[in-house]
C-alpha cells in the first residue's frame, strides 16, 4: 500500500508539472518553445550526451598513448559502465528526496533542486556539506578546463596572439552563460553540442586513417606507471560528467524517466570516443606524448578549422552546463535564486565567472589538469559518494520496503546493488583516487616545473614563443 502511495505521488506531481508547462509554452510562440523550452525525455539524453564528452575527445588519444591500446579500450568500457551506474544511482535519489518533499507538501515549482540538498534531504547536514565541497569545485575546475580548452584549440587556426590572451577573450565570451536561466533552457544547445562533438570525432578517426602512420611511428605504451595511472584517470574524469544529473532531472518534465537515460548516451558517446582515440593513436603512436590535443598532429585543413570551431562553440556550451549548478548556488547563497527578474539573476551570477577566469590563466596545463581534478574530485563527487550515499540511504529495512524505485530483479535485487556500490567504491578510491591521485600529482608538478605557473603560451611551438 505504501508503494502504491508514492507512486500515485510522484506521477500526480509531475503530470500536473508537465501540464503546467504546456500551458506555459502555448501562450508564447512557437519558435521560442522549440528553441529554448526543453524538458522531454530527449532533450535529457541530448543534454547527457552533449555535456559528457566536450575537450575530453581531442585528450583522449593522449591518455590512449600514456595507457597503450588495448588497456585504452578496455578503461573506456569499464568507467563508461561505472559512470552510468553511479547516474543511476543518483537518479533514484533524486526520485527518492523529492517523493518524500512532496508528500510534505513542498513545492518545487520556484525552486532547482540540486545534489547537496538530495544529501541534506536524505542523509543530512554533514552529508550536505561534504557533497556541496566537491561538487562545486569540480564544476568549478570543470568550467575552467573548458576555458583552457578554448584557448589551445583557437591557437591551431590562429596563433597570432598565445593562449593566455585567447584565455582572457574567452573569459569574457564565456561569461554570457548567465543569461540561460537554468538546463531547461538548454534544448537547442545540446543538440548542436552533439552533432559538433560527433562531427570533430569523426573527423579525427577519417583523418587519422588518411593520414597514415607517421614515419617511424612507436606505440610503447605502457611504458610507466605513472603515466599508466594519469591516463587511466583521464579516462574516469570523461565518464565523470554527470556531476549535473539532478540539475538536467529537474529540468524534465517528468524525471522519473531518467534511469536509463545517461547509459544510453555514454552507449552512444562510446562510438564516438573508441575510434576517435585509437585511430589517432594508432596513426601518432608516442608523439600523442607531448602533445595533449589531438588537433595539434593533424596537419592543418578546412576540415580541422572546421573542427576547432565546432569544439570552441561546443566548449563555450559545456561552459554553461559545469557553470549552471554553480551559478545556482551563488543565487541561493545571497538570496536571488526565486526572483523572478532573469537580469537581476544574471547580474548576480557574474562574480562566479571570476575565480574560473583566473584559475584557466593560472593553470593552463590542457590535458594533465584533467586528470588531477579526475583523481581528486571526480572519484568523490560522481562515483563514492553516489555509491555510500545509495547505501547509507536504504540500510534499514523499513527504508528499503518504503523505497519510490526497488533494484530490478535482473540486478539480483538489493544484494546485488549492494555488491555493485560496494566494488564502485573500493575500486574507485584504489585505483582511482590514491594511484590515480599519485600518478596525477606527479605529472601536473612537472608540467609546473616545466612551464611554470601563468605560462603565456602551453605546448606551444618554439617559434610561437617570443
Amino acid at each position: 500500500m505504501a508503494s502504491e502511495k508514492v507512486e500515485t505521488v510522484v506521477a500526480g506531481n509531475y503530470i500536473e508539472m508537465e501540464r503546467e508547462e504546456g500551458d506555459e509554452s502555448s501562450s508564447k510562440s512557437k519558435i521560442s518553445n522549440f528553441f529554448w523550452h526543453g524538458g522531454s525525455v530527449y532533450d535529457a539524453w541530448f543534454s547527457c550526451a552533449s555535456n559528457q564528452v566536450a575537450q575530453v575527445l581531442l585528450t583522449l588519444p593522449y591518455s590512449f598513448s600514456q595507457l597503450g591500446m588495448l588497456s585504452g579500450i578496455i578503461f573506456q568500457l569499464l568507467y563508461g559502465l561505472m559512470g552510468s551506474w553511479t547516474a543511476y544511482l543518483i537518479s533514484l535519489l533524486y526520485v527518492e528526496y523529492r517523493t518524500r518533499k512532496e508528500r510534505e507538501k513542498v513545492d518545487f515549482r520556484n525552486h532547482v533542486i540540486q545534489w547537496f540538498e538530495v544529501l541534506d534531504g536524505l542523509l543530512g547536514k554533514h552529508w550536505r556539506n561534504i557533497g556541496l565541497f566537491f561538487n562545486c569545485t569540480f564544476l568549478l575546475f570543470g568550467s575552467v578546463i573548458q576555458l583552457i580548452a578554448c584557448a589551445s584549440n583557437i591557437y591551431y587556426i590562429n596563433d597570432s596572439l598565445d593562449k593566455r590572451t585567447w584565455t582572457y577573450i574567452f573569459g569574457a565570451c564565456c561569461a554570457t552563460t548567465v543569461f540561460i536561466p537554468s538546463f531547461h533552457n538548454y534544448r537547442i544547445w545540446s543538440f548542436l553540442g552533439l552533432i559538433m562533438t560527433s562531427y570533430t570525432a569523426w573527423y579525427l578517426t577519417i583523418a587519422s586513417f588518411l593520414n597514415g602512420q607517421v614515419e617511424g611511428v612507436k606505440h610503447t605504451g605502457p611504458a610507466k606507471l605513472v603515466l599508466y595511472f594519469t591516463g587511466a584517470t583521464n579516462i574516469l574524469y570523461t565518464f565523470g560528467g554527470h556531476a549535473v544529473t539532478v540539475e538536467i532531472m529537474h529540468a524534465m518534465w517528468k524525471p522519473q524517466k531518467f534511469k536509463m537515460i545517461y547509459l544510453i548516451a555514454t552507449l552512444y558517446v562510446l562510438t564516438l570516443t573508441l575510434p576517435s582515440a585509437s585511430a589517432v593513436y594508432w596513426a601518432f603512436g608516442d608523439l600523442l606524448l607531448d602533445h595533449s590535443n589531438a588537433l595539434s598532429l593533424l596537419p592543418r585543413t578546412a576540415f580541422r578549422d572546421i573542427a576547432v570551431i565546432l569544439m570552441l562553440i561546443h566548449q563555450f556550451i559545456t561552459f554553461g552546463f559545469a557553470c549552471t549548478p554553480l551559478y545556482i548556488v551563488w543565487e541561493k547563497f545571497i538570496g536571488v535564486h526565486e526572483t523572478k527578474s532573469i537580469m537581476k539573476r544574471s547580474v548576480a551570477r557574474l562574480p562566479v565567472v571570476i575565480p574560473i577566469w583566473f584559475l584557466a590563466i593560472i593553470f593552463p596545463f590542457f590535458g594533465p589538469i584533467n586528470s588531477t581534478v579526475g583523481s581528486l574530485l571526480v572519484t568523490f563527487t560522481v562515483y563514492i559518494i553516489p555509491a555510500m550515499a545509495h547505501m547509507i540511504t536504504f540500510a534499514s529495512f523499513s527504508a528499503r520496503e518504503n523505497a519510490v524505485e526497488r533494484p530490478p530483479s535482473f540486478l539480483g535485487g538489493w544484494a546485488g546493488m549492494y555488491s555493485m556500490n560496494v566494488f564502485v567504491v573500493v575500486w574507485v578510491f584504489v585505483v582511482g583516487f590514491g594511484l590515480g591521485g599519485w600518478a596525477s600529482m606527479m605529472n601536473f608538478i612537472q608540467q609546473v616545473n616545466t612551464f611554470g605557473l601563468f605560462a603565456k603560451c602551453y605546448q606551444c611551438p618554439h617559434k610561437s614563443k617570443a
